[in-house]
């Protein structure tokens, strides 16, 4: 025969037939020739879709053809059931459902992989013709698989039914007929679990038909003995990750829990896994560990009101509660030495939420219990949360230090949540953990407990309001004592004290034993989020506080900020951070502190003005001008509570404005000829024009009608701006401006003209299409850029 490729060339060369496709076969498990076998696989793609498929199918089923025929023969007889069920005749499937029957009974005994697509190609027919066409499938195929004499072996029959797995996609009606089946489904499994002599494979694919049976709501108790068969095969190493998952989704269908007699008949059973929990533990066994986990948190998470509610088994539930406790506290560090901990975190908020929807008189009871479980939770979690050595951290890669910090996080979170159960005895109890720990002088502290406990503080304080503790103060007073020798417990110690800047504007009197850490963690790189932040927060809700401490404050952020100790983003957060320090001292002082903290950057940005534009030089005016935005974003004069730098709408001010142009104005029309200077550069760089928005609508933001003396002057170089390069940035400043100056009568005449020339240039950029996004120069533009223009 020719090559598929070549009889594929010819008008009447797809010929289908059997003796082409035994050729065709032929040359793809034998011809050397690689080309050669990728043409008869194309050739054979083709022939296992044809209509001829029908008939050389079967043929090639022939006991006298090798496995490899009769394979492909079975595989497209699956092929056309599954895929091209709409050809087949309806008065045909009678025919195809008996001759199917007796092919699997022939494979019986024969080439398993053979058998294998026949029963997957069975399970497609019944799959195709239930429940109109073919309603009793499932039964039948139990009853003709299990008549004597049939010649068809325990592992055949397990093979046809085990292959009846639904797709979970599969529409309601077939799901609704298969669940039916179940009656004659189940015992099938029970007899091919339970018959020692089932090999292993078998009793693996009953295992997996198992959990995909009880997917289509196999009532809880209809299942119950298969599933305490799926914990009899638990030890069996081989069989141990199939029993878990059949496990897992029989107890968690949603509802199982109405069948109370039989979950309650599972907890022991969940217990009784408590002795191979700790031998693989022992052994290292990280996968045993994992799925006995898997089997004790899906009882508890699913079914914790159910079994809260059996008063009288109220033993056997907190058994299997201290279990999954076992879990969270599992030896060795996540995720290096364990991964079994963190399946746990969910079940510990299923559980106190259950606890606390009961009326008050049942809450009262289950708390008495499960109080001092929580408590011990608590120890639990921050044990868990406990930094390794350094020397094993320093092993670690860094996506195992990132799943280590976001596990951290799920941590902080429960303890977060644990807190509206244990209330203020539980800050009491971590103050009293701490106080030990800092004042025991006979016993050497690992900066690794010290640290877990200032995390468990710092998770509460973050997000609960802690200011009526009355432990803050005694806390506020361990710190300085803490040895701070490590880079992790530094970081936790900054954001303990940011977590309670809040408390600390109540108590001021306490700043100067906290500022002073945080000041000196500010030139420390390494400290560099934590600390900038820290401070942020400090000097946000403490402000009216900080004068005494102002001079200093500033003279370590100018210092920090000519090292270029920080990153970027962190630098603008310092910057924000001084602009609420200065914004509650007297005019003449903000002014002397923005003289000394500015000069610099306007001294630097007025050589990179002079350059000539390069990316080098455009990172340098970008960080300058985003160091000006920044400041200028929080730098608020007003008396009223200020916000913070997120862009929200401004406060509305009441309080008086002191005499004279605010300081950030003052500052503004110092520069502003500096800044058009820089824009006559850069004006076709969006990203420069942005920062230089920026800075100004910040401004404008932050100062509301206080920004009234630069009106004029802004007005005449947006519309210059806007007029020679419309960008989205000037258009967004021009709308700030609109509203917020629109209504005021001296200032209408420069709004006025700013807004008729942005409508014109935007109308003009319309009318030309997509053909120029630029308007025509405005004569003069440049000039206008390099002299200050008139008020």
């Amino acid at each position: 025969m020719e090559t598929p490729g070549r009889i594929a060339a010819t008008p009447d060369a797809l010929d289908f037939t059997v003796e082409n496709v035994e050729k065709a076969l032929h040359q793809l498990y034998y011809d050397p020739n690689i080309e050669n076998k990728n043409l008869a696989q194309k050739w054979l793609m083709q022939a296992q879709v044809s209509p001829q498929a029908w008939q050389f199918c079967w043929a090639l089923l022939s006991p006298d053809k090798v496995p490899e025929i009769q394979y492909f023969g079975a595989s497209a007889l699956h092929t056309k059931i599954s895929r091209y069920w709409s050809d087949i005749p309806t008065d045909q499937y009678e025919s195809l459902k008996t001759q199917l029957f007796s092919q699997i009974a022939c494979f019986s005994s024969g080439s398993k992989m053979v058998l294998t697509r026949l029963c997957v190609a069975l399970a497609s027919l019944a799959l195709n013709t239930m429940p109109e066409a073919w309603p009793g499938a499932v039964a039948e195929m139990v009853r003709v698989f299990q008549e004597e004499g049939g010649g068809v072996d325990g592992r055949a029959r397990c093979l046809a039914l085990l292959e009846l797995r639904l797709p979970q996609y599969r529409k309601g009606q077939v799901r609704g007929a298969l669940g039916r089946e179940w009656g004659s489904v189940c015992p099938l499994l029970q007899q091919l679990l339970r018959r020692a002599d089932s090999p292993g494979a078998v009793k693996a694919r009953v295992l997996r038909c198992l959990s995909s049976w009880v997917l289509l709501d196999v009532p809880l108790n209809e299942s119950e003995g298969l599933v305490h068969d799926c914990f009899s095969a638990l030890p069996d190493p081989e069989l141990f990750d199939t029993a878990v998952e059949a496990i897992v989704n029989a107890i968690s269908q949603p509802d199982s829990q109405r069948y109370v007699n039989t979950l309650l008949k599972l907890v022991p059973q969940v217990l009784a896994l408590q002795e191979q929990l700790r031998e693989a533990v022992q052994n290292g066994d990280m996968e045993t560990c994992h799925g006995i986990c898997r089997i004790a948190v899906t009882l508890g998470e699913n079914h914790s009101r159910t079994l809260l509610e059996q008063v009288d088994h109220w033993q056997s539930f907190l058994a299997l509660v201290n279990m999954i406790m076992f879990c969270t506290g599992i030896p060795g560090h996540y995720p290096v030495n364990e991964t079994t901990s963190s399946l746990t975190l969910t079940f510990w908020y299923t559980l106190q939420d259950e606890i606390m929807s009961f009326e008050s008189d049942k809450q009262a009871v289950y708390l008495q219990v499960y109080r001092p479980v929580y408590f011990q939770l608590v120890d639990v979690l921050l044990h868990k949360a406990q930094f390794p050595s350094d020397q094993e951290y320093a092993s670690w890669s860094s996506d195992e230090k990132e799943q280590f910090r976001i596990y951290r996080v799920d941590i902080s979170d429960t303890l977060m949540y644990v807190y509206e159960m244990l209330g203020a005895e539980l800050l009491s109890n971590l103050y009293d953990k701490l106080g030990r720990l800092l004042t025991n002088a006979e016993q050497p502290t690992s900066w690794q407990h010290t640290e877990a406990l200032l995390y468990g503080f710092q998770s509460i304080a973050e997000t609960i309001d802690v200011n009526y503790s009355d432990v803050i103060p005694g806390l506020i007073g361990l710190i300085p004592r803490i040895n701070i020798n490590n880079v992790q417990l530094a970081d936790t110690v900054m954001f303990t004290i940011g977590a309670l800047a809040e408390w600390l504007a109540d108590h001021p009197v306490m700043l100067s034993s906290v500022l002073p850490l945080v000041l000196q963690a500010l030139g420390n790189p390494d400290l560099s989020v934590s600390s900038v932040s820290t401070l942020k927060k400090i000097c946000r809700e403490c402000k009216y506080d900080l004068p005494p401490y102002a001079t200093n404050i500033v003279a370590v952020s100018q210092e920090v900020l000519i090292k270029q100790i920080h990153k970027t983003s962190q630098c603008m957060w310092l910057m924000q951070a001084l602009g609420f320090l200065l914004s509650a001292l007297p005019v003449e002082d903000i002014l002397r502190n923005l003289h000394s903290l500015i000069t610099p950057y306007i001294q630097q940005l007025e050589k990179l003005a002079d350059e000539t534009p390069n990316p080098s030089n455009k990172l340098a005016i970008i960080h300058i001008l985003g160091l000006l935005s920044n400041l200028f974003t929080t730098l608020d004069i007003s008396k009223q509570d200020d916000e913070s730098a997120d862009g929200s709408a401004p406060p509305v001010k009441t309080a008086p404005p002191p005499p004279g142009p605010n300081p950030v104005v003052v500052v503004l029309q110092q520069v502003f000829a500096l800044i058009q200077t820089v824009l006559s550069k850069w004006l076709n760089d969006s990203q420069v024009v942005e920062a230089v928005c920026a800075i100004f609508e910040k401004s404008v933001k932050t100062l509301l009608h206080e920004f009234a003396p630069m009106v004029s002057q802004l007005s005449e170089m947006l519309g210059q701006m806007y007029s020679t390069i419309p960008q989205a940035s000037a258009l967004d400043l021009t709308r700030q401006m609109v509203h917020i100056f629109a209504s005021e009568t001296d200032h209408f005449p420069p709004i006025k003209a700013l807004f008729e020339l942005v409508t014109s240039v935007t109308l003009s950029i319309f009318q030309q299409g997509r053909g120029s996004s630029r308007a025509t120069a405005v004569p003069g533009l440049e000039s206008g850029f390099s002299s200050q223009p008139s008020e």
